[in-house]
Formats: structure tokens, C-alpha cells, sequence
């Protein structure tokens, strides 16, 4: 992970030596799993001694807590932005699975860790994140909702269908490549017809 990413993905971390660590820590998780990874690991990523990361984090499931945290809120932040600036509730789930799935494409490294290692964090850390991801999914679930009444949607269970939504999105950072044949617009685009479908859209 270049610097540049660590910046856009953790603007407001100071100082820069803790968002070198959280790159570190993402490159590492990701490829070693959480519980494989070492403090070692880490700071050797960010290139500096172990003794270091506890200048900025506690322990190293306090890493693992900072970017799953961030990672929600601003996928939180990105929804929220995305159901305030339309009232169809069509066009909403479509520029949602768009936007979704080309984040967890675009950043399908730190994708994985935010959104697949929620298990390893301690059971107040991990309340946190699962509030975030709880007010995330209760978005989706107004918007299918609307769509239900408006008598756009036709779907047995809506909370079924925003899970299943979000899921589909979240799976993409798990197989996406740098290398794929579709780019992450390209695939929110595709994604965005599949899920209107699934949802009992008729044009």
C-alpha cells in the first residue's frame, strides 16, 4: 500500500508514522490472516522496530480495531451521502451497489481485512464496528422498504434482501483483482442490474 492510499484512506490519523502502520498492518493481515500476524511483522512492514507500534497502538488488535472502525464509518458516511441525495428509491440501491461494490473492488486489500477479520477484534471493539455495520444495513433496509411501498420492489423478507445486497458487495473484495477483466465501475454497473433484478425490479 503506497502512501498516497494510507493518506486517502486514513486522512485524519496523525501522525504519519500510525497511518504507516495501519498500511503495514493491512498488507500483513491480509496476506498472513490477523492471527498469523505479528507485532513484529508489522512494524518491520512500516519499517520500523517493534517497540515502535506501542508508541501509537496498545496492542495489535488495537490496529486491527482502527481500520476496521474506519473502514465502516466511512463506508456509513458513503451510504448515508447516497440515500440523502435521492428520494426514488430505485435509482438510490442503484447508485449504492455501484458505489459499494467498485470500493470493495478498488480497495479490495483493506476490504478484506475491514470487512473479514471483524472475528479476532476483543468484544468491545468488535460492539463498535457491528453498531456501524448494523446502522449500514438499516439504510439499505429503508430503501428497499420504499421501493416495496412504491411498489418498485417485490421481496418476501426485506431484511433478508439487505443482507443479501450488502453480501454480494462484501464478496467482491474477497476474489477481486487488480488483474480482472471488469474495472471496479464496471462491475458496480453489472452489479447494480443484478441486484434491481434480484429485487423484483421490472423496467
Amino acid at each position: 500500500m503506497t502512501t498516497a492510499e494510507a493518506d486517502d484512506l486514513w486522512p485524519d490519523v496523525r501522525p504519519d508514522a500510525a497511518r504507516r502502520l495501519m498500511a503495514a498492518a493491512v498488507e500483513s493481515f491480509a496476506e498472513r490472516g490477523y492471527h498469523a500476524t505479528t507485532t513484529r511483522d508489522i512494524a518491520t512492514a512500516a519499517g520500523m522496530s517493534p517497540a515502535a507500534l506501542y508508541v501509537h497502538f496498545p496492542a495489535k488488535s488495537a490496529v486491527l480495531f482502527a481500520i476496521s472502525r474506519s473502514g465502516h464509518q466511512r463506508m456509513l458516511t458513503m451510504v448515508e451521502r447516497v440515500v440523502a441525495a435521492d428520494p426514488d428509491p430505485v435509482a438510490t440501491m442503484r447508485s449504492f451497489v455501484e458505489m459499494f461494490v467498485a470500493w470493495h473492488a478498488n480497495r479490495h486489500v483493506v476490504a478484506r481485512v475491514v470487512q473479514h477479520e471483524l472475528g479476532a477484534l476483543p468484544p468491545d471493539e468488535y460492539e463498535v464496528v457491528a453498531d456501524l455495520r448494523r446502522r449500514t444495513e438499516q439504510l439499505v433496509r429503508d430503501v428497499i422498504t420504499r421501493g416495496v411501498e412504491a411498489g418498485a420492489f417485490a421481496v418476501p423478507d426485506v431484511r433478508t434482501a439487505a443482507r443479501a445486497v450488502l453480501g454480494l458487495g462484501i464478496d467482491v473484495s474477497r476474489w477481486y483483482q487488480d488483474s480482472a477483466r471488469q474495472t471496479p465501475t464496471e462491475l458496480g454497473h453489472q452489479y447494480a442490474d443484478l441486484v434491481l433484478r434480484m429485487l423484483g425490479h421490472r423496467p
